[in-house]
């Protein structure tokens, strides 16, 4: 299964993708995990992001969606995923399309 869920602070995303996340076996992908674990572990992406959260900048659209595609990719989300307040915006969006596109994978709706 792979779903994305949106909405507004207080909406009950994280009860909901808890939920979800338990029942199909998934991991719960937030961006905010995916920067902390990236800059964690001094990776090439997670220094260029710090360079920009540092400076109190949001990280660009084409780093985010770069860091997004490396944890897609790890062998967790083989059976599926969910993508917890992302995207954000159109250009993340749009550009999240494209990447499902390249790997190949479709969202369950």
């Amino acid at each position: 299964m792979r779903v994305i869920l949106l909405g507004p602070p207080g909406a009950g995303k994280g009860t909901q993708a808890k939920s979800i996340c338990n029942k199909y076996s998934i991991p719960h992908i937030s961006t905010g995990d995916i920067f902390r674990y990236n800059i964690s572990q001094a990776t090439p992406l997670g220094i260029e992001a710090k360079k920009y959260i540092d400076k109190g900048h949001l990280v660009p659209d084409e780093l985010t969606i770069d860091l997004i595609k490396d944890r897609l990719k790890q062998d967790d989300c083989k059976k599926g995923f969910l993508l917890d307040g992302y995207p954000r915006t159109v250009n993340q969006a749009e550009a999240l399309v494209v990447l499902l596109e390249e790997m190949k994978l479709k969202l369950d709706t």
